[in-house]
């Protein structure tokens, strides 16, 4: 990770924070001043934002330390441990605000001083609307995962406010005594999902999960064809963080030496990185007729044959 793409993504981060403290203070004041459940999910939901977002800062600055003999792959996936913790603090606010809602429906509570609420809906909503502008800026250029999950949460936050807004309004001021409760449910219900879009991505990460079938298609074509090169298989890639990594087989004449073979390799590297700057290639080289073994076997690449030698 270079150190411009470090300093945005921790820029996200601190941002994310000051937001989130800023709104669980005022948010604070008007789940007190007007009773709302659906006012006291969103202030749950902007609580766990700041410790998440504290979560995603740490994660991104230990995925921007370089490597070292512990960690020879980088320290990339800290992003999606952090992304994760989100995960988990999102399911948790959703299940108590659920369960919150349900207390209220039964017991047939109504809010107050809507005004005040809606008033606190506006001002988070703005502020929102900065930080996703800010995220979406940072993401353009990191690709951040931490900071992706971090930008879906308050995509959500979004309409959790407009939610909370509508509650209020139908409660004060329409007299649906049932609203809030049921908002309620409804954001409870939207955090949830939330979570799990969220989760998906880091999982992938975690359990190294191949990339994309198109992006797979895009490195094979880039790599380039010398004479000494018979083909190309068992092509195996992953993502850590910001970091991608591929790890390919290659066929050549078993007759080359291995000077020979390892310059091949290297113009094979070299055109990879111009194209992939961000790819972390490995190249192992096979006889022409070499069959591997397991999954490796069959992995014969779209328009990378053996070679009329094999």
């Amino acid at each position: 990770m270079t150190m411009e793409r470090a300093r945005l993504n921790r820029s996200a981060a601190l941002a994310s924070i000051a937001v989130a403290a800023l709104l669980a203070g005022l948010k604070g004041w008007a789940a007190w001043s007007t009773g709302s459940t659906a006012m006291l999910g969103s202030l749950a939901d902007t609580a766990l934002d700041l410790i998440a977002s504290v979560a995603t800062l740490i994660g991104v600055w230990i995925a921007a330390q370089p490597e070292d003999r512990g960690h020879r792959f980088g320290h990339g996936k800290a992003e999606a441990i952090a992304a994760m913790v989100q995960v988990v603090l999102i399911s948790i606010s959703a299940f108590s605000l659920a369960f919150h809602a349900m207390e209220q429906l039964l017991a047939g509570a109504r809010t107050a001083a809507a005004a005040d609420g809606i008033g606190v809906s506006l001002v988070a909503m703005a502020a929102t609307l900065a930080l996703l502008a800010w995220q979406r800026h940072v993401l353009r250029r990191t690709g951040s995962l931490a900071i992706a999950t971090d930008h879906v949460h308050y995509q959500s936050d979004l309409l959790l406010n407009l939610a909370v807004i509508l509650a209020l309004a139908l409660d004060q001021y329409a007299g649906v005594r049932q609203a809030d409760p049921v908002l309620g449910l409804v954001i409870a219900a939207w955090l949830a999902w939330g979570a799990w879009r969220a989760s998906q991505a880091a999982l992938d990460q975690l359990m190294d999960k191949e990339w994309p079938p198109e992006k797979k298609q895009r490195f094979l074509a880039a790599i380039p064809r010398p004479p000494e090169l018979r083909g190309v298989h068992d092509l195996r890639t992953r993502t850590a963080g910001d970091r991608d990594f591929a790890q390919f087989h290659i066929w050549l004449d078993g007759k080359l030496t291995i000077d020979q073979a390892h310059k091949v390799m290297d113009r094979i590297e070299t055109a990879l990185a111009a194209a992939f700057p961000d790819v972390e290639v490995f190249i192992h080289a096979d006889p022409v007729g070499h069959v591997d073994e397991g999954l490796a076997a069959p992995n014969v690449l779209p328009g990378a044959s053996r070679g009329k030698d094999s």
